[in-house]
């Protein structure tokens, strides 16, 4: 063999091996940039762990002051209206008509989402909405406390601006959020944990752990938002509502940047 035919070998080949050491290092960028955009625990969990603790807070805080009027669960108010009744309890009246204000609230939310001409804005308006309501429920709370009668008006109305807010977060996560898991619900939640938890201890999978500690996170910070809210009214009365207030407001405005939209949990 020439020279000049080694030479030639020599080259091609090492024109080869750079032409796989750039073609490797692109892929290499690409999955790095990959793993730099993907979003972190923090940045998809925050609205859903944020929104579960201010939902447990607020149910428990009207609970607690109400004579057990439930903001978030309105179900447990029918449940509660069927026992006063067989007790003779005072308040009734109130417990049932929660549930026609509810869907009055749906109502009128679902209509705005419709008709609204700035989609993307749409989660952070009715995240605002619910914090401007939320603000509400503690100015009515410190305004007519103490609450000495089930039945009174201030009662009915300081109840109303509470649930007027979580109706309207509870049709956020039927619409616009629907694919992040309910906030205010917890039953759901619950048995998805459960369920986790046994596809976890039957197959322990990556993606079975994942399943398991997003179910575990949402029902843990259910149960720290209800203490909290208990705590934080024994010191603050119902200034503590105003602490729950704000994650609510931080949520709203990072609502209005699209990649939070795509990363929410």
């Amino acid at each position: 063999m020439s020279l000049s035919c080694l030479l030639e070998i020599l080259v091609h080949n090492s024109a080869s091996h750079d032409t796989e050491s750039n073609d490797t290092s692109t892929k290499n960028n690409k999955g790095g940039a990959r793993n730099n955009n993907s979003p972190s625990f923090w940045q998809r969990y925050q609205a859903p762990v944020l929104l579960t603790v201010v939902g447990g807070a607020i149910d428990t805080i009207g609970f607690i002051t109400l004579f057990g009027f439930f903001t978030a669960h309105v179900t447990g108010n029918l449940v509660l209206a069927g026992s006063g009744l067989v007790k003779g309890e005072d308040g009734l009246w109130i417990k049932l008509a929660s549930v026609p204000l509810f869907i009055l609230t749906v109502v009128v939310t679902k209509i705005y989402i419709d008709k609204s001409k700035k989609q993307q804005l749409i989660l952070s308006h009715l995240l605002f909405a619910e914090a401007v309501f939320l603000t509400a429920f503690m100015i009515a709370g410190l305004s007519f406390q103490p609450f000495i009668d089930a039945g009174a008006i201030t009662v009915a109305i300081t109840g109303g601006l509470g649930l007027t807010a979580l109706a309207i977060r509870n049709t956020a996560s039927k619409t616009v959020i629907k694919h992040m898991s309910p906030t205010v619900l917890m039953t759901g939640n619950t048995t998805q944990l459960g369920i986790g938890l046994s596809d976890y201890l039957s197959n322990r999978t990556s993606e079975n752990a994942k399943k398991l500690g997003h179910s575990s996170a949402l029902v843990i910070s259910f149960v720290i938002g209800a203490l909290l809210g208990a705590v934080l009214y024994v010191k603050l009365s119902y200034w503590a509502v105003g602490l729950f207030v704000l994650p609510v407001l931080y949520l709203s405005f990072l609502a209005r940047d699209k990649d939070f939209l795509q990363n929410i949990g």
